[in-house]
C-alpha cells in the first residue's frame, strides 16, 4: 500500500534527491502570497505545512473519491482544497474506502489538489458550490508518476509574462482588443512595470485610433462641444480631446494607481454559476478590485482613475464645457461604461473573443487519457 505524503513546492528528481536533501530545500523556500504561483506541470504545494486561509462554517460540502489507473483506491492521498485566489483553506486524507469530505463549507468558487508519492499531483478545474449544495465530484484517477519526473517553481513574475502575452492575443471578433480579460483560472499578480507596459500596449492599439476618429467624427456631426468649432479645426480638437480622455484615463487606472493601490487592474472572467450572479460579478468589477495579494477591496484604481481623467479634461476642453459638471459627467460616463463592458465580457466574451486559451480545448484529466492508462 503506498503511503503519501504532502509535498512541498520544490524543484526535484525523485531518482536523485533524498530526503534529507528535500528537507533542507523545503525548510528554506519562501511561498508568495495568494494568488497562487503556477508551475511547468501540475502545481504542487504541502498543505501540512502550510498555514490554511481563514474558513468561516457554512451549509454545504464537497466531497469525492480517489483511485490509480487500474481503479484500485488510493488510502492517504493528501487532498487539499483551495479558494478562488489559489490558498489552501482545507486539506484531508483519502480515507480506507478511497473516499474524501470536506464539510461545513460556505458558498464559493473552490478547486481541488491532491498529492500522492509514486503518482503524479492532480489538479482539479476551478468549481462553483452554492450555499447548502452537497457536491459530488466525479471519480478521480491518478496517474503514475515518471521516474524521471521534474517540478520546476518558476518566478511569479515570469509566469505572469506568459499569462499576459496570452491574453495580448485576445481580440473581440479577431479585431477589438480584450487584453484586459483574464479567462486564466489561477491568475498570478502583476508587477508595476508589467502593467505599465499593457497600459502601453493597450491604450496605443492601432484600433484605439480607429475608435477616436469615429468618435470624433460623431461629435462633429452633431455639433458636441461647440466651442471647438466647426471644419477640419473643430474636428483636430475634438480628436485630440478623445484621444486625450482614452490615454490618460487607461494610464492612471490601469498603471499609475493600480501600481500605487497594488491592485489588478484586468477583469477576471468568472464563466460559471448563474446568469444573476455573474452579471453581478461583472457590475461589481467596476467598484470592487482584486488586490496583488488576491484579496478584494474598493476599486480605487477605476474610481480615481475615472475623476482624475475627468479633472484633466478640464485642461483642454472648451470654456463654456469646463467645469465640476464636466469632471463628474466624464467619470460618470467611465465607471458606467466600464461596468457595462464588464457585463459584456461575462456574458458573451469568452464567445466572441479569439485565442482565448484553452477555449477550444475542453478540460481533460491527464490520468484518464488513454496513454495514462497503458
Amino acid at each position: 500500500m503506498l503511503k503519501c505524503a504532502a509535498s512541498a513546492f520544490l524543484l526535484v528528481s525523485t531518482t536523485a534527491l533524498s530526503a534529507q536533501q528535500a528537507g533542507v530545500v523545503a525548510a528554506s523556500l519562501e511561498l508568495p502570497d495568494a494568488p497562487a504561483p503556477q508551475f511547468q506541470t501540475s502545481p504542487l504545494q504541502a498543505s501540512t505545512s502550510q498555514a490554511l486561509a481563514a474558513l468561516p462554517a457554512g451549509s454545504a460540502q464537497i466531497s469525492g473519491s480517489v483511485f490509480d489507473s487500474t481503479g484500485a483506491i488510493v488510502p492517504g492521498a493528501e487532498v487539499t482544497l483551495l479558494n478562488e485566489a489559489g490558498a489552501p483553506v482545507r486539506s484531508t486524507s483519502v480515507d480506507a474506502r478511497g473516499g474524501f469530505l470536506f464539510a461545513r463549507l460556505p458558498a464559493g468558487r473552490y478547486m481541488l489538489r491532491i498529492i500522492c508519492n509514486g503518482f503524479a499531483p492532480y489538479a482539479s478545474p476551478a468549481f462553483d458550490l452554492s450555499g447548502e449544495q452537497t457536491y459530488v465530484l466525479p471519480d478521480i484517477s491518478l496517474s503514475i508518476a515518471s521516474t524521471n519526473t521534474e517540478i520546476t517553481v518558476l518566478p511569479t513574475e515570469v509566469i505572469a509574462e506568459a499569462q499576459i502575452k496570452a491574453q495580448e492575443q485576445q481580440r473581440v471578433f479577431g479585431v477589438v482588443p480584450n487584453f484586459y480579460t483574464s479567462f486564466e483560472p489561477h491568475p498570478v499578480p502583476m508587477t508595476t512595470k508589467q502593467k505599465f507596459q499593457l497600459a502601453t500596449r493597450d491604450t496605443l492599439d492601432w484600433t484605439s485610433f480607429i475608435g477616436v476618429t469615429v468618435s470624433a467624427g460623431v461629435e462633429q456631426a452633431n455639433n458636441s462641444y461647440a466651442g471647438y468649432g466647426q471644419g477640419a479645426a473643430g474636428y483636430a480638437k475634438r480628436w485630440a480631446a478623445r484621444f486625450g480622455d482614452g490615454r490618460i484615463s487607461d494610464y492612471f487606472d490601469h498603471a499609475i494607481y493600480a501600481s500605487l493601490f497594488h491592485q489588478d487592474p484586468r477583469y477576471f472572467y468568472q464563466g460559471t454559476g448563474t446568469t444573476k450572479s455573474r452579471v453581478y460579478h461583472a457590475i461589481a468589477s467596476a467598484f470592487v478590485a482584486r488586490s496583488d495579494s488576491g484579496t478584494m477591496m474598493p476599486n480605487y484604481s477605476y474610481l480615481l482613475g475615472a475623476m482624475t481623467s475627468g479633472a484633466l479634461s478640464n485642461l483642454y476642453y472648451p470654456h463654456a464645457d469646463r467645469g465640476w459638471d464636466l469632471v463628474f459627467t466624464n467619470a460618470a460616463i467611465g465607471i458606467g461604461g466600464r461596468a457595462m463592458g464588464a457585463v459584456a465580457r461575462e456574458l458573451l466574451g469568452r464567445k466572441i473573443t479569439k485565442h482565448v486559451p484553452g477555449k477550444d480545448v475542453p478540460y481533460t484529466d491527464p490520468a484518464n487519457t488513454p496513454s495514462a492508462k497503458h
